[in-house]
């Protein structure tokens, strides 16, 4: 099958002759630049969509995945409400919640607290494997027990079997009055958010309910949804089930601030990494001019056997093309293998240097998370064929400027 002679003409170029070896070598290393940077990019946009996939994981363990609340910040009738929500197919699941702010006492310590009352099976459901010290079980209405997170009772220097002092801010007839409850520590769990760890706290809703001064009533109803990540939309649908004047909110609200920072550095590293695949593309750039100057008298003699100026174009368009696509190419290639195996290349480093990346008695995690997203793939992969496609269009345009009489006198 034929091939178009600027096709021919540009991979001959490719190859190099020994008068060109430098141009050669610097189109290698800005192959290398762009596979490099490509590969940079996409690992590392990987681990951090891992990171947050674990986030989201590890809030969703320990978090209801919206709460309706009542007007004036409480339900009377919740177990009508509650059944009424659960009749909607998005809803798997719904609870009472009294949510109170405080101050924890113990050993001379206090430190604020959010004490969560909820009853004690959609609490077993959430927390799950993440109780690291104790038990659920004696967490029954009116026995004054109370679940902590790991960072909080240390913070408190308590553990399961010792006492701690609730003090709390009461509504009793229309005057805010502090009240004080003694609470034994049932567990201790461990949701690997460190913030919510060091400031969550669990009881039956119905010692809440009596720590509050609302009786029978709670704040809001906690739900599980079907799929979680429905919630911002389906929250909203499921308050206007609550009657006027009631609201809602959902665990992506509650963690905005999370996924902010985490959005904020996924843009600032794919914005640095792409420098890498820029300065590539100007490398492209420099060894294509090298090219055009070393092959002015070749150019000549093609434009005087008939070669059109959109030909010399094409030649070094093309040559640039596949110098720059190659290396999108290996990168792409290079940069899904590794974040694939993320995990196993971060153990070989740390057996080859003798470190641990991730210590478990430092982070919460062990391990390095990876998560490759199509997406991410695809849009890596355009952005970096474009710029490199543009990066050979000013050689090109120089290459078919050159004058083939002039070349030729003093070639």
């Amino acid at each position: 099958m034929s091939r178009p002679v600027e096709l021919l003409i540009a991979l001959r170029y490719l190859r190099g002759r020994q008068t060109s070896r430098f141009a050669s070598f610097i189109s290698v290393a800005s192959m290398l630049g762009v596979a490099i940077g490509v590969a940079a990019l996409i690992t590392i946009l990987s681990v951090m969509n891992g990171f947050e996939s674990e986030l989201k994981r590890r809030l969703l363990d320990v978090q209801a995945h919206a709460v309706i609340t009542g007007e004036g910040g409480r339900i009377g009738d919740w177990p009508t409400l509650a059944a009424t929500l659960e009749r909607d197919p998005r809803v798997e699941a719904a609870a009472p919640q009294v949510t109170i702010e405080g101050m924890a006492n113990a050993a001379g310590q206090l430190v604020p607290v959010l004490a969560e009352g909820i009853v004690p099976e959609a609490l077993e459901e959430e927390l799950g494997d993440n109780v690291v010290v104790g038990s659920l079980d004696a967490l029954e209405a009116g026995a004054r027990r109370i679940v902590l997170g790991r960072y909080l009772a240390l913070d408190l220097g308590v553990a399961p079997g010792d006492d701690i002092v609730l003090l709390v801010p009461r509504n009793e007839g229309g005057d805010i009055r502090p009240a004080l409850t003694r609470f034994a520590v049932a567990a201790l769990f461990e949701s690997g958010v460190p913030d919510f760890d060091a400031s969550v706290a669990y009881l039956h809703w119905r010692d809440a309910a009596e720590l509050a001064g609302i009786g029978d009533a709670v704040n809001g109803i906690r739900l599980t949804l079907v799929d979680p990540f429905d919630a911002p939309a389906v929250a909203g649908d499921l308050a206007a089930l609550a009657g006027e004047g009631a609201g809602a909110t959902d665990w992506t609200r509650e963690n905005a601030s999370y996924f902010r920072a985490i959005r904020l550095e996924k843009a600032m590293m794919a914005l640095i990494l792409s420098l890498v695949i820029g300065v590539a593309a100007f490398n492209i750039v420099a060894s294509l001019v090298m090219v055009v100057t070393d092959k002015e008298t070749d150019i000549a003699i093609l434009r005087t056997l008939g070669l059109s100026p959109s030909g010399v174009v094409r030649v070094f368009l093309t040559q640039g093309i596949v110098i720059g696509w190659l290396g999108v190419l290996i990168g792409i290639m290079g940069g899904v293998a590794l974040a694939l195996n993320v995990t196993e290349t971060a153990a070989f480093i740390e057996g080859l240097l003798g470190f641990q990346v991730m210590p478990g008695d430092v982070y919460v995690m062990s391990r390095i998370p990876s998560e490759v997203r199509p997406a991410n793939v695809v849009w890596i992969g355009a952005v970096a064929l474009i710029v490199t496609a543009l990066a050979t269009v000013y050689p090109a345009r120089q290459a078919a400027s050159v004058h083939p009489a002039q070349a030729l006198r003093y070639g």
